[in-house]
């Protein structure tokens, strides 16, 4: 199989990149990123809401500048956040995370939530009332989407697309924008495998990518900071994918990935461990037969395997229209 997914424009996305969500440790970060790179990584993830884009900007440009890597062979996806979810707003904050990661371009510009904040600064990610963010009722996905497409007309990315939207919400864009978005990043994994989503993507030639493979294990220890109590899938854990594991000598997490790239679904598992980081890495030398897909296709749990909830951490997000 092909190691990339290829957009409308012929732009080829790595299918594995690294997910750097809840990476904000500078020292930590910088080693995950110099590993990743070593270990033939090309494809970085990130948002203006990680509050890490200069430092992954400070690696890419130590590796750039030294000549290690060319700026053409890497593949850089950053997000327009929910504050910047206005038609003048979407060229401010690319051009802050541009500044950010010292690039003159990303490959990718993710809308990175249906739904808009009411803008305070661009410091304050989550405006609140009390324990309620404060929603942007007005929420003009089409206007959002023209500013967003005069950014690749722009040179500032090379290709737009969404994250965490429904099939509705895409078909509007779809329908009535100039360019197709040239992929949809949400959630999936073997327990959310989010079937019907996939083939409506299919029909506009819309890549996919995943994240939360593993189901995003790390979010217990963040929400019981908050607060909040939560179990995560245990999918590393699931009996169906340990015993296919061993068949193959692998790790489950490796099982998990390579269910996902089986199907060219574009993967972004987060790991600052130079180990799983490595091995994660190491999914395109085996491949799983037809019956262990079936087996691992049976474990889709449909919308009950959902765990990412926003309404959970952000209170009264569920009150807007655009909200799913």
């Amino acid at each position: 199989m092909d190691s990339y997914v290829e957009f409308h424009n012929g732009q080829k996305m790595p299918l594995l990149g690294l997910g750097t969500w809840q990476a904000d440790n500078r020292e930590e970060l910088e080693r995950a990123l110099n590993e990743a790179l070593n270990a033939g990584y090309r494809h970085f993830d990130t948002a203006y809401v990680y509050n890490n884009e200069h430092i992954i900007g400070d690696v890419l440009h130590g590796w750039i500048s030294s000549g290690k890597v060319r700026r053409d062979e890497l593949f850089i996806v950053t997000k327009l956040p929910s504050i910047g979810m206005d038609e003048n707003r979407v060229e401010h904050f690319l051009n802050k995370s541009l500044g950010a990661l010292k690039l003159e371009y990303v490959d990718l510009y993710l809308i990175h939530q249906a739904i808009g904040f009411q803008y305070v600064n661009d410091t304050t990610l989550y405006p609140r009332v009390g324990d309620k963010v404060v929603l942007d009722m007005g929420t003009d996905h089409m206007a959002i989407w023209r500013a967003m497409e005069k950014q690749v007309e722009a040179g500032r990315t090379k290709a737009i697309g969404v994250s965490n939207f429904s099939a509705k919400q895409i078909e509007r864009i779809a329908e009535n924008g100039k360019i197709l978005p040239a992929n949809l990043q949400v959630e999936a994994n073997v327990y959310y495998q989010r079937k019907e989503l996939r083939e409506f993507c299919k029909k506009y030639g819309i890549t996919v990518c995943a994240y939360a493979p593993f189901g995003s294990p790390g979010r217990k220890q963040l929400l019981a900071q908050r607060g909040i109590n939560f179990e995560p899938p245990a999918l590393l854990d699931d009996p169906i994918v340990c015993a296919i594991a061993k068949t193959h000598c692998r790790k489950p997490a490796q099982i998990l990935l390579r269910f996902l790239l089986q199907q060219n679904i574009v993967v972004i598992p987060k790991s600052i461990n130079s180990e799983r980081l490595r091995q994660n890495g190491m999914v395109f030398d085996f491949n799983l037969s037809v019956e262990e897909m079936k087996k691992l296709e049976a474990l889709d749990l449909g919308a009950a395997g959902r765990s990412f909830n926003l309404a959970t951490i952000l209170p009264g997000i569920e009150l807007h229209p655009e909200s799913n």
